[in-house]
């Protein structure tokens, strides 16, 4: 909850469903989301004696199909990891040029339409279901919404609809070529809506008034459009942003938010893949500034495949040298370092586009000491910690209430050192290029 400030005061946090894996299928139980978020609801209006404005924000990619007339869940919720989209890559790889030209995205199982294709080869009723309207689909705010509305919104956002493979980025509508070339019935998909102002009334006495992907959100709770800064967001995956309008060879375009007179704002952003998976069996925690840059060792610390601007689902977490010999402390300063390298060649890369004044840090991931020094260290502009510890809700619900806060940022002045991670850095370029070519 905001406080009269702008500014978060209050968070109600509650673990999310499991994820279960299996043959490349990461699944979970929608049913299980709807009934956690509707809890951190609960809680938060039981804090307040009237019903603020809500703002909603959500992973982009994760979806399912469920039943109009029971709400009952047709499939799991399908995560952005789930790779049983892969066939549907492989079979539309001479139309990758014309979906990237629309959509801004590259063509990945990681999306929504590729996945949503195999789903409907698999099971053909379910098309026709849908194009009845018997069948809903959507991502994970499509579902809440129409849950939260009894049914009456079947609705989403720009934001969440550029990450599904199906939205012509530049009209901000649904693309009817790409859904007949995905196999999809264009009526079947939720109604459009700009990301603020919405003033949807739901049936627990809130209004919803904003509803955006998460990465947009923060983005907006961090960064000042108008400024040369970009937004380095570091949790679970890794995010690298800044507002522009032109294209940038292999770096996403993203549609951040519609605002409520229609205007879309974009992004370029490049993207590091799985990095807590990765993360997960090191003791991160312990790591300092002087365990970087102590081996000749290089590394990639993505196990789902290196993300934006090389999108190499055949290169994921890997060494340049065996590290058998390894603590666990000098493995996790490893994959940090990786981290690391990857955000600066991601910055330097939108630099070279347009210059970059600041950039700020936000997540969890960033508040690791030696991963700010890291940065500091090898960028060539100032860095900067943002405070809002969770700038994705902070983001949402600034859009809901409609207004500004200023973030809450502190600068990293990097420590005295004598150059030895900025020389790794450029030798693990020179590494990763050759990887890369020898893969390609």
């Amino acid at each position: 909850m905001l406080d009269d400030s702008g500014l978060l005061r209050h968070v109600v946090a509650l673990p999310a469903p499991k994820i279960t894996a299996h043959d490349g299928h990461y699944e979970s139980d929608a049913l299980l989301y709807a009934a956690v978020a509707e809890e951190v609801l609960a809680a938060c209006l039981a804090h307040t004696d009237y019903f603020p404005p809500l703002g909603l924000c959500s992973q982009r990619s994760s979806f399912l199909i469920w039943e109009q007339r029971s709400g009952q869940p047709l499939t799991p919720l399908i995560s952005w990891q789930d790779n049983r989209g892969t066939a549907s890559c492989e079979e539309l790889k001479t139309s990758e040029n014309i979906i990237r030209d629309i959509t801004g995205l590259r063509l990945t199982p990681y999306y929504f339409a590729p996945k949503l294709r195999v789903l409907l080869q698999q099971h053909p009723a379910w098309r026709e279901r849908l194009a009845r309207g018997e069948l809903r689909v959507g991502t994970l705010d499509t579902f809440l919404i129409w849950r939260w509305s009894g049914g009456h919104y079947h609705v989403t956002d720009p934001s969440m609809a550029a990450r599904t493979l199906l939205l012509d980025i530049r009209q901000q509508q649904w693309s009817p070529q790409l859904c007949d070339l995905f196999g999809l019935p264009l009526n079947s998909l939720p109604q459009l809506h700009p990301s603020s102002g919405l003033s949807l009334r739901l049936n627990n006495g809130l209004t919803l008034q904003a509803s955006v992907g998460d990465q947009s959100a923060a983005l907006l709770a961090s960064v000042n459009e108008e400024s040369a800064q970009a937004l380095v967001n570091l949790g679970t995956g890794g995010f690298v942003l800044r507002y522009a309008t032109a294209a940038l060879g292999g770096y996403l375009r993203t549609l951040v938010y519609q605002d409520k007179n229609l205007t879309a704002h974009i992004a370029v952003e490049g993207t590091l893949n799985s990095l807590a998976l990765a993360l997960a069996p090191y003791p991160i925690n312990d790591c300092r500034l002087t365990d970087l840059a102590a081996s000749d060792i290089f590394c990639l610390a993505e196990p789902s495949g290196l993300g934006a601007p090389y999108f190499r689902a055949d290169i994921g977490l890997c060494f340049s040298d065996s590290v058998e010999h390894l603590t666990p402390q000098q493995i996790a300063a490893l994959l940090l370092e990786a981290i690391i390298f990857r955000v600066a060649r991601i910055l330097e890369e939108f630099h070279r586009a347009t210059p970059i004044q600041q950039v700020i840090l936000s997540g969890g991931l960033s508040e690791l000491s030696c991963l700010q020094q890291g940065i500091a260290q090898c960028v060539p502009f100032e860095v900067l910690q943002g405070q809002h510890r969770d700038a994705s809700l902070q983001g949402a619900a600034q859009l809901a209430a409609g207004r500004v806060a200023h973030p809450l940022i502190e600068k990293i002045v990097p420590a005295a050192h004598d150059g030895s991670l900025i020389k790794k850095y450029r030798l693990w370029q020179v590494w990763l290029d050759q990887l890369l070519n020898a893969n390609y």
